[in-house]
């Protein structure tokens, strides 16, 4: 895999936006804000959609599409450039560099597409209304998608390909805040002609024929459009193309600006400019755009608001509240497991707690690993806060009841810390992917800014899995049935007492289950696989039990949270009883955060260092 380059540039420097140090702190917190803003926009311009009938339509179909690939796109740039930002070396190795490259241009091509494919629509739409639904089929969007995915595949592919065989000698300085082709040719020590002709090529295909495709689609509207007899009609046809016209105007300019007309200025700084338009600014602006020119998505999300205000007035008539049942124990037992689980409850406080500490006071634990491993201890807390202590309140005042709002916040938080939990567990195992299999080049892979950005990106898609589920719950009834055979408002079972269509639930529950446990877990099989064929590469016995001891505590929390998730959530139909539900829903909502750190201080030298020298610090100072 060019071996050549590899040894002479194993990574390039992106230089960023030009702006001054003093600055970096403004502008990390804008940039922030605004790739927050298009993440939540898009995405609630995916869920209105798909919640309100209405908007099941051609259109509305291809503006799901565009605002995924929207954040998608936004993604491959903005994340990395805020991760510079925050950090002092700005570097990113080779295939990182080619894999964002790759989907840049991935994404770049299936905003043009998809944006000719709603140009289409909208054509069908104005110019032949009545042959409309037969022209606009479901099969037709479908294949217009499927279409656009695999020729901006194909593009993107034809690029990356070209571009690896490459040299790149000394220079390896990029002045820019992302791996642009153009940029990244400019700095090869290699023979370009050929990439710049599929360049050339490869633009008059996605870029350019689009562009004209959607100039002819509205100049047919245009040409209907004045042959209507009513001024009415004229701004009913208007209206339907007015949002599609802005983002065309975005974006095309932007592209325009950008890759047509690059001679224009001699300096850089209009390049970054432009670059932050399409990559930043237009993406952001696409939801602002059908949210606020686009009646039937404001009337969605007004719909969306007032079911929200109103909360359900239908289901809270019927089911206000909810009775928890709790732990199948007879009574005279509630003492004894009331106690039980007070302690066990307050040893994971105290414990996970003493870890932060810990963490905090050594500068030896100032390191990647235990940055990963305080977080999962706040997690625990937090984790073990939101069933425990409702469930001890239930054991001791006998008081089963749990409010509507109450047990839907509860479920919302479950979720949250489970799906963190996951992702934190993902990023540990990383961590000890590179420390044994790259260990010369730990600490500039593991960068602060590197550590910081992992924790964001678990915190941003913890959210927003957490909020899907608890927003499509808030639209079910609920009728007679309210007794939930559980000691926690447990998503799964309260699909089961709903006496609405729970099929989306399901289906998002699945998509979610997929993304955010089965994804993370492969993940972590793969850092294991990888560390363990490094293990064995090493000659001395002493190498491999000093490998193994820095992953042994990261492994035991691994197969103690996944082996009791898998059991409950994967072979859920093995008993017929839901006693083995509950019994391992206390083992991963009680046991696990408990034994974390007992895990953490018992199987690792560097923490029961830190508490040895924490416990004798008092001693220290009273000689």
């Amino acid at each position: 895999m060019r071996r050549e380059n590899q040894s002479s540039v194993s990574e390039f420097l992106l230089l960023g936006l030009p702006i001054r140090p003093e600055q970096q702190a403004m502008f990390f917190a804008l940039f922030l804000g605004m790739y927050l803003t298009t993440v939540l926009g898009n995405l609630l311009v995916i869920l209105l959609i798909r919640l309100d009938s209405r908007l099941h339509t051609p259109m509305y179909f291809f503006l799901s599409h565009l605002a995924f690939t929207d954040v998608s796109f936004s993604s491959v740039t903005v994340p990395k450039m805020l991760m510079d930002m925050h950090a002092k070396y700005k570097s990113i190795p080779y295939e990182g560099c080619i894999s964002q490259m790759y989907f840049f241009i991935f994404f770049t091509d299936l905003d043009s597409f998809l944006i000719t494919s709603m140009a289409y629509d909208r054509y069908a739409a104005i110019c032949h209304p009545l042959h409309y639904t037969t022209i606009m089929r479901e099969e037709l969007c479908a294949l217009l998608v499927a279409i656009s995915w695999i020729l901006s595949c194909a593009s993107s592919l034809s690029h990356t390909l070209l571009l690896t065989q490459l040299s790149f000698c000394a220079d390896n300085a990029i002045p820019h805040f992302f791996c642009d082709l153009g940029a990244l040719l400019k700095i090869s020590c290699s023979g370009i002609f050929l990439n710049e002709l599929v360049m050339f090529t490869v633009g008059v295909v996605v870029i350019t024929l689009p562009f004209i495709c959607i100039l002819v689609s509205y100049g047919y509207i245009g040409a209907t459009i004045m042959k209507g007899p009513s001024t009415k009609g004229i701004c009913k046809a208007l209206s339907t193309c007015g949002s599609h016209l802005s983002i065309v105007s975005l974006y095309y300019g932007a592209i325009f600006g950008q890759y047509l007309f690059p001679k224009l200025s001699n300096f850089i700084d209009k390049d970054i400019i432009v670059a932050l338009m399409y990559t930043v600014v237009t993406p952001m602006l696409n939801p602002f755009i059908y949210s606020l020119r686009n009646r039937d998505m404001k009337e969605a999300l007004g719909k969306l608001f007032e079911q929200k205000v109103n909360m359900r007035p239908e289901n809270q008539s019927s089911t206000s509240e909810f009775l928890l049942l709790g732990l199948p124990i007879r009574p005279e037992q509630q003492a004894m497991f009331f106690t039980l689980f007070l302690g066990m409850y307050l040893t994971t406080v105290l414990g996970n707690l003493l870890i932060i500490l810990l963490i905090r006071l050594d500068s030896r634990l100032h390191t990647p690993m235990y940055f990963f491993l305080s977080h999962l201890a706040l997690t625990d807390v937090s984790f073990s806060s939101v069933t425990i202590p409702k469930m001890l309140i239930n054991m001791h005042f006998q008081d089963q009841s749990i409010p509507y709002t109450g047990c839907v916040t509860q479920m919302y938080f479950f979720i949250f810390f489970t799906d963190l939990d996951n992702f934190l567990l993902t990023s540990m195992a990383y961590d000890r992917y590179v420390a044994i299999c790259h260990p010369l080049h730990y600490t500039t892979i593991m960068r602060e800014g590197v550590c910081i950005l992992l924790v964001a990106v678990s915190w941003i898609l913890s959210c927003a899995s957490a909020l899907s589920h608890t927003l499509l719950l808030a639209q079910l009834s609920f009728c007679a049935d309210n007794a939930i055979p559980h000691f926690f408002c447990d998503l799964g079972v309260l699909l089961k007492l709903s006496c609405s269509d729970t099929s989306l639930n399901e289906l998002v529950i699945f998509t979610a289950g997929v993304a955010v446990i089965t994804i993370p877990l492969i993940c972590i099989l793969i850092s294991y696989g990888h560390i363990g064929a490094t293990i064995l590469k090493v000659p001395s016995t002493r190498g491999i039990c000093k490998a193994l001891s820095t992953c042994g505590s990261h492994l035991s929390v691994v197969s103690l949270y996944y082996g009791t998730i898998i059991g409950l959530y994967f072979f859920p139909s093995s008993s017929s009883s839901s006693d083995k539900n509950i019994i391992a829903s206390v083992m991963y909502t009680v046991v696990t955060p408990l034994l974390n750190p007992f895990i953490y201080s018992l199987r690792n030298r560097d923490m029961k260092g830190s508490l040895e020298k924490l416990l004798n610090r008092p001693i220290v100072l009273c000689q």
